[in-house]
């Protein structure tokens, strides 16, 4: 292994944090598992600026959902990998023992706090999309809000689905929520491209039905169901637009509704 990449220049806004883990997915995808700074307090499903110095010392930063529930002693991310991406072609390469920077203002709209109190919660996502979602269902407030959370995540092969399927089975097995995620949570997959036990894309699925008669719950309603969206650029415009059709309104922060779509998330380097 080569030696630890050190940063020598300052960070600005940013703290200089350590790489204590790393996973590859696929030749795609990639997790990695940092130190968490003492002071660092996010909401679940909040986003932060995490990158590396260029040549010139100067901090290149991307917006990254933070993936670890609040409670975690670390912060875990998950990313796509593109080969002449400005970021990600030199990330996907850090190792543990790397330094890496971290922002020190964590955002976002995909938060309880915008969502008005309802019934049943969907979370839609597709590829990296989904890693918002991986800390709002290790919140014990989304199962304390909520008496359903339904978690949905389209790929366009099988084993980029691995991901979603690894921390839905650990929160399943969880001490502190492994109880509610068992009663509450339901993780529903689809592929585009391989041919899988679902194929097709959730948008789709919800406008001709499928998605409901596969789960056995009602079609889309305003009145109970609150829906969180993340994801590609083509899942964003016509999710939203389904909800909008269907009479749900908008969120923020300042003034929470029915539905949030979080604007920041970069499915491209």
């Amino acid at each position: 292994m080569r030696p630890p990449n050190k940063i020598s220049a300052k960070p600005g806004p940013c703290t200089i944090e350590t790489v204590l883990e790393v996973k590859h997915y696929t030749d795609r995808l990639f997790q990695f598992r940092i130190t968490r700074p003492a002071s660092f307090r996010f909401r679940s499903g909040e986003f932060v600026m995490i990158g590396l110095p260029k040549e010139d010392g100067k901090p290149l930063l991307r917006a990254y959902s933070v993936a670890s529930p609040f409670w975690d002693e670390a912060l875990d991310f998950y990313s796509i990998k593109v080969p002449d991406g400005p970021l990600t072609s030199r990330l996907q390469h850090i190792q543990p023992g790397d330094e890496i920077l971290l922002g020190k203002k964590p955002t976002g709209t995909l938060v309880l706090d915008a969502l008005k109190p309802g019934k049943r919660l969907y979370l839609v996502s597709t590829g990296t999309g989904i890693a918002p979602f991986a800390s709002l269902v290790r919140d014990p407030e989304t199962y304390e809000k909520f008496e359903q959370v339904i978690l949905t995540h389209t790929c366009r092969e099988l084993d980029e689905l691995e991901y979603g399927n690894e921390f839905v089975a650990a929160t399943k097995d969880d001490e502190l929520i492994g109880e509610m995620a068992r009663e509450k949570l339901i993780h529903f997959t689809s592929v585009t491209r391989d041919d899988g036990p679902v194929k097709g894309r959730v948008t789709d699925m919800i406008n001709s039905g499928e998605l409901f008669e596969q789960l056995g719950v009602p079609a889309l309603d305003p009145d109970v169901d609150r829906v969180m969206i993340c994801g590609s650029e083509g899942l964003l415009k016509d999710m939203k637009q389904i909800c909008l059709d269907r009479n749900f309104v908008e969120g923020s922060n300042a003034a929470p509704a029915d539905f949030v779509v979080e604007k920041a998330f970069v499915a491209t380097d």
